[in-house]
């Protein structure tokens, strides 16, 4: 019979299939158990009536929420200014929302939220965690890592990886090939706006850079600049390269942001891009790379193609799957335009 809102039960689902409530119930759960004709009845019958499951008693049976905890470990000024980060909860909402799952967002803004966030996490709120902490010393992958629900990290983190379930681009690499290209094209000093040294795309995009070049400390030293993923942090920092080493031909910008930023200051420079100096970024951020002027050569990771990994793999350990754990590196390529 109907409910008092007029809504079909699960009764009324389990006479139009011919089949026993319970039968009905453990296809509505996802239960093994069921055979492929009694589940396209259930489905048939489901269609007609349009029924509804009942969430909260579906978890009651389940233990599932049907929602992931998207947490980022970053400061909220740099979260909406670094459209990094609005590719990255957009594509992750996307990808979730494919499967029938809900994302909940949670933001790092202080010290003692990561103790907020485990507690948050272990209540049971959630089937999982998809973790963004980018920064060496963070102590979020330490506080979470060990909470009895799966935990998937994008990106390397401060801790030691063993056990761990982490999807990655491959930084190193891509570092190197913007250099083999700015190389390539002929340019004879190649130096670069590198990412802050306590973030492992910063460093390891350097990395790519230091392998590339085949630069000794002290020249390498002398040939980059760090600065902070920002468009006035490239600035600043393309700023003391000119001073320092006025007779560049070619900048190595980690991110796309501050490629921007270096072309700005080589503009006010009087310098020509390309012909006098190249420039190749690492992102291909939509919102930045096609957009700077001239358009941004650079290397394009695909956020999408890392939240598919991670989705994938946390859906996996949620259905009890057995999963390996360890580090999955995806690859990056050169985009060309005008700027390289």
């Amino acid at each position: 019979m109907l409910r008092a809102d007029g809504r079909p039960t699960l009764e009324d689902v389990a006479a139009r299939a011919g089949l026993s409530r319970a039968t009905v119930s453990r296809v509505i759960n996802d239960s093994p158990r069921v055979s492929p004709e009694a589940r396209e009845l259930v489905r048939v019958a489901v269609q007609e009536l349009g029924y509804v499951p009942n969430r909260a008693a579906r978890t009651l049976v389940t233990r599932r929420t049907d929602a992931v905890a998207l947490v980022l470990s970053e400061p909220e000024n740099k979260f909406f200014d670094d459209p990094f980060f609005a590719s990255t909860v957009r594509t992750v909402s996307q990808h979730l929302s494919a499967a029938d799952t809900q994302m909940v967002l949670l933001l790092v803004h202080r010290e003692d939220d990561h103790e907020r966030i485990a507690r948050y996490l272990s209540g049971g709120h959630v089937d999982g965690a998809l973790v963004l902490a980018p920064h060496l010393d963070d102590p979020l992958p330490e506080a979470v890592r060990d909470l009895p629900l799966p935990i998937v990290f994008g990106g390397r983190v401060g801790i030691p990886e063993t056990g761990l379930h982490l999807v990655d681009h491959d930084n190193v690499g891509g570092g190197r090939l913007a250099t083999e290209h700015l190389v390539g094209l002929g340019r004879r000093t190649v130096v670069t706006v590198a990412g802050p040294v306590d973030e492992y795309a910063g460093i390891e995009r350097l990395d790519g850079w230091r392998q590339a070049t085949g630069l000794d400390d002290q020249k390498a030293a002398n040939r980059s600049e760090r600065a902070d993923f920002t468009e006035d942090g490239g600035e600043r920092a393309m700023t003391a390269l000119l001073q320092r080493v006025p007779e560049l031909d070619a900048v190595f910008a980690a991110n796309d942001l501050m490629a921007a930023g270096a072309l700005r200051a080589l503009h006010a420079a009087g310098r020509r891009v390309p012909q006098d100096v190249a420039v190749v970024g690492f992102d291909d951020q939509p919102a930045v790379a096609p957009r700077t002027d001239p358009p941004l050569t650079t290397i394009r990771q695909d956020p999408s193609l890392r939240t598919e990994h991670m989705v994938d793999r946390m859906a996996r350990l949620i259905a009890g799957e057995p999963v390996p754990t360890g580090r999955t590196v995806l690859p990056v390529e050169l985009v060309r335009r005008e700027s390289a």
